[in-house]
């Protein structure tokens, strides 16, 4: 997702950033000078999938 933020005309705020174990973290500014984050949680997507009906 940051790499298409990217694309899409945002500017890098913070590279993404390991910070710990499966969780990333980034930042970008986008065209109107607002900051937007966005994170990868590994951990998050699987209590998400044990939390969806079958």
């Amino acid at each position: 997702m940051y790499q298409r933020l990217l694309d899409l005309g945002a500017t890098a705020h913070a590279e993404p950033l390991v910070r710990g174990e499966g969780f990333i973290t980034a930042s970008v500014i986008d065209p109107f000078g607002n900051i937007l984050g966005v994170m990868y949680n590994a951990h998050y997507l699987q209590v998400l999938s044990a939390t969806q009906p079958a």
